[in-house]
């Protein structure tokens, strides 16, 4: 991962820079027969009661389907790419940039319907949420037990007001969290049937294929998932970050850092020290709060790694929207940069 987390995961806090997120392909028929549940991560309803036992193993029993969903950005548009729409209210989060236009984490959401309780991490703000009348809160979980950009100091009176289902995005592959996601879309009344998911699910395994023959061609390019930062650069785990996890299965042979921090999800190096690990191709935190190679002319070190002299820095979003239309693009474009790259040395 990079640094994501309830906290936010950055370095500081495994808080901003983190997880990935490359597609896995695991049968949308499994999972939806599932979605009849026996508590086991599954939902179910029986006349106009609603269920739903969410990654943190805690069962949701409400009189009837939720009609008034509030989610963290990337959660939300995950269920929109699966079908979610009018029962969606409200986001917190990266929604929109500087200039009005859409976070990417947003992807298709229809964020000027949607209330934004916050933009930014640190950034939830009650009194909107209650005015909102949630019925349930959604956010993904990549720590244990903490529902991500939900401020921790303020999360018992966040959660005294509507029940919250959690989907784990930390040290899993990439395929649990979007099926997981849709299990929560089918329990909402979502089409995951419908010819638009069916699609964006062929797309991904064909990409996810697509990088399997690129990893497979690539005569051992060692690839490196980082985020920059003014002070640290942050060498991410292949174990721990979702779509690195997958990548790795995929065949790519990613760097592995050996001093982890406390959470496993990457390494934090001084720019001194950005060189230590050699990579041929580094993916680079794409997140608007993470530094871009255009801002990191004054970093000697950075200019001087193999791969950016060789131009193969691909951006990389370690916090994908976990459905099969947001990781296939993301797929695709890998497998590009794969293919294009070569040794340094």
């Amino acid at each position: 991962m990079s640094n994501t987390g309830a906290r936010q995961l950055t370095p500081a806090a495994l808080t901003r820079r983190g997880f990935l997120g490359a597609g896995g392909a695991v049968a949308l028929g499994a999972l939806i027969s599932a979605c009849g549940g026996d508590g086991g991560g599954t939902a179910a309803s029986s006349g106009d009661a609603w269920s739903f036992t969410d990654d943190r193993g805690e069962k949701i029993d409400l009189k009837s389907r939720p009609q008034r969903v509030v989610g963290y950005v990337a959660a939300a548009a995950a269920l929109y790419d699966f079908g979610v729409d009018q029962q969606l209210v409200g986001v917190f989060g990266p929604t929109k940039l500087k200039d009005g236009k859409p976070d990417p984490q947003a992807g298709d959401l229809p964020v000027d319907r949607l209330e934004i309780i916050g933009n930014a991490f640190g950034e939830f703000n009650i009194e909107k949420y209650a005015a909102l009348r949630p019925e349930l809160l959604v956010s993904n979980m990549f720590l244990e037990d903490e529902l991500f950009y939900v401020p921790p100091e303020s999360k018992d009176k966040i959660y005294a007001l509507a029940p919250s289902a959690a989907i784990a995005a930390g040290a899993v592959p990439l395929p649990k969290p979007i099926e997981r996601t849709a299990a929560l879309a089918a329990a909402l009344g979502a089409d995951v049937k419908s010819a638009k998911v069916t699609a964006a699910k062929e797309r991904f395994e064909k990409a996810a294929e697509a990088v399997r023959a690129a990893a497979g061609a690539g005569g051992g390019l060692k690839v490196l998932a980082a985020s920059a930062s003014p002070d640290l650069f942050y060498a991410s785990s292949p174990d721990k970050n979702t779509d690195l996890i997958y990548l790795k299965e995929l065949g790519v042979d990613l760097v592995v850092p050996d001093k982890l921090d406390q959470n496993g999800y990457f390494e934090n190096l001084s720019w001194e020290n950005a060189g230590k690990y050699k990579a041929d191709v580094i993916l680079l935190d794409s997140r608007t709060q993470a530094l871009q190679p255009k801002d990191l002319g004054d970093k000697p070190t950075w200019k001087d790694l193999p791969a950016v002299k060789a131009g193969q820095v691909v951006p990389w979003q370690p916090e994908p929207r976990f459905s099969y239309a947001g990781c296939a693009p993301l797929l695709e474009a890998f497998a590009e940069a794969l293919r294009s790259a070569k040794k340094t040395g």
